[in-house]
C-alpha cells in the first residue's frame, strides 16, 4: 500500500510539473509571437439588412393574418420573378446590374484616452479601399471627451473617410462633448437624439499641488530642467505666477486650435457663441446648428435598410486569457458598484 501511495504521489507531482512546463512554454510562445508582430485581431462584417429582416419576420409570423401572409408571399414571388427577368435582359444586352448604394456602420465609445481609436483606425483601413461616390459611413458616436491629442487623432481618422468621396454621418444617442464633438464636427451630417448632450467646446486642465504639505513636513523636492518652459506647473514643486501664466497661455492656444478645427469642418456654426464650454441637449444644439437633425441611430439605420445594403464593420482585437480574465473581473466590479449605487440612490426623474 505504501508503494502504491508513493507511486500515486509521484504521478501527481509529475502531472503538476508537466502542466507547469506546458504553461511556461505556451506563455513564451505567445510572447514570442506578439514580439514578431503576429496577427492580433480581425475584422468582423455582418449585413444588417438580413438581421433586421429576420427580426421582422419573427414578429410578423405571429401577428400577421394567414390570408394577408398568403397574398404578400404571392406578390413577393411575382416581384422576384420580374426582377430576375430584368436582370437577365440586362445581361443579354451587356449591361451590368446597377450597384446597390452601401452604408457602412462603425461604432465608437470614447473614454478619456479615446482608447477605441486603434480599432477605428483598423476599421477605416478595411473599408476605405471599397468606399466611393454614393457610399455612406455611419459612425455611432458616444463620448464626453478626453485627451486632446487622442481625440485629435480619432478625428483625423474620420477625415480619411471624407477623402474617399463617401458621405460621413455621425449619430449621437447620448453624448458627444468636447473631444467627442471634435470628432462629430468632421461629418457631412450630424444626427442626435433629442436629449443627447452636445457641445462642451473648450479646454480643461487641473492639477493638484502638494508643495505646502511637503514644506510643512520638511521634505525637499528638486526638479531639474533644461529649457525655460520644459515644465510649468508641477504636482510637487512650488508653482509661480510665471508658471501659471505660461500654462494658461498653452491652454488658450489649444482652445484656439479647437475652435479653428470646428470652423474649418462646420462653418455654419457661430463659433464664438457656442465655444463657451457649455453643453446643450439635442433640441437646443439643433437651434445652434451644432447638429443637423433630431433622430436616433436606430431610426436612421432602419430608414436606410430599404434603399441600401447596410454592413456593420467591427475590429475585434485578440486578447490573452489574462486580459479576458481582467476584463471579466472589471465587468463584475462595475456591475457590483452599479447595483450598490442603484440601491443607495433615491433620485428619480419626474
Amino acid at each position: 500500500m505504501e508503494f502504491v501511495q508513493e507511486v500515486g504521489i509521484f504521478l501527481v507531482e509529475a502531472i503538476i510539473l508537466v502542466t507547469a512546463i506546458i504553461v511556461v512554454v505556451v506563455a513564451m510562445t505567445a510572447i514570442s509571437q506578439r514580439r514578431k508582430g503576429g496577427e492580433d485581431g480581425y475584422i468582423e462584417v455582418r449585413r444588417l439588412n438580413d438581421r433586421y429582416t429576420a427580426f421582422h419576420d419573427a414578429v410578423r409570423s405571429l401577428t400577421e393574418h394567414p390570408e394577408t401572409r398568403k397574398h404578400r408571399e404571392k406578390m413577393a414571388k411575382k416581384t422576384s420573378k420580374a426582377d430576375e427577368k430584368k436582370a437577365k435582359e440586362r445581361a443579354r444586352e451587356g449591361e451590368g446590374a446597377a450597384p446597390e448604394p452601401r452604408l457602412f456602420v462603425l461604432r465608437f465609445n470614447g473614454d478619456i484616452r479615446a482608447s477605441e481609436t486603434e480599432s477605428l483606425r483598423e476599421e477605416i483601413s478595411a473599408i476605405a479601399p471599397e468606399l466611393g461616390e454614393g457610399d455612406e459611413v455611419l459612425l455611432c458616436l458616444e463620448s464626453s471627451g478626453g485627451m486632446v491629442h487622442s481625440y485629435g487623432l480619432a478625428a483625423s481618422q474620420l477625415q480619411r473617410i471624407k477623402g474617399t468621396g463617401a458621405t460621413l454621418t455621425v449619430a449621437v444617442d447620448k453624448v458627444a462633448a468636447s473631444g467627442g464633438y471634435m470628432m462629430a464636427c468632421v461629418a457631412d451630417k450630424i444626427i442626435s437624439a433629442p436629449f443627447a448632450v452636445i457641445g462642451s467646446i473648450g479646454v480643461l486642465a487641473q492639477i493638484p499641488n502638494f508643495h505646502r504639505l511637503l514644506k510643512k513636513n520638511d521634505i525637499d523636492f528638486e526638479l531639474l530642467t533644461a529649457g525655460k518652459y520644459k515644465r510649468t506647473l508641477t504636482v510637487l514643486g512650488e508653482n509661480t505666477d510665471e508658471d501659471r501664466a505660461k500654462f494658461v497661455e498653452d491652454l488658450e492656444d489649444t482652445y484656439g486650435l479647437f475652435k479653428d478645427f470646428i470652423v474649418l469642418n462646420r462653418p455654419v456654426v457661430d463659433i464664438e457663441s457656442v465655444a463657451t464650454g457649455e453643453t446643450w441637449f439635442g433640441q437646443r444644439a439643433l437651434e445652434r446648428q451644432l447638429i443637423d437633425e433630431l433622430t436616433t441611430s436606430d431610426a436612421y439605420l432602419q430608414s436606410c435598410l430599404a434603399e441600401k445594403d447596410v454592413f456593420e464593420v467591427r475590429y475585434v482585437p485578440k486578447k490573452s486569457w489574462q486580459e479576458k480574465l481582467g476584463m471579466a473581473a472589471e465587468a463584475t466590479m462595475e456591475r457590483t458598484v452599479m447595483r450598490l449605487w442603484q440601491m443607495g440612490t433615491t433620485r428619480k426623474l419626474h
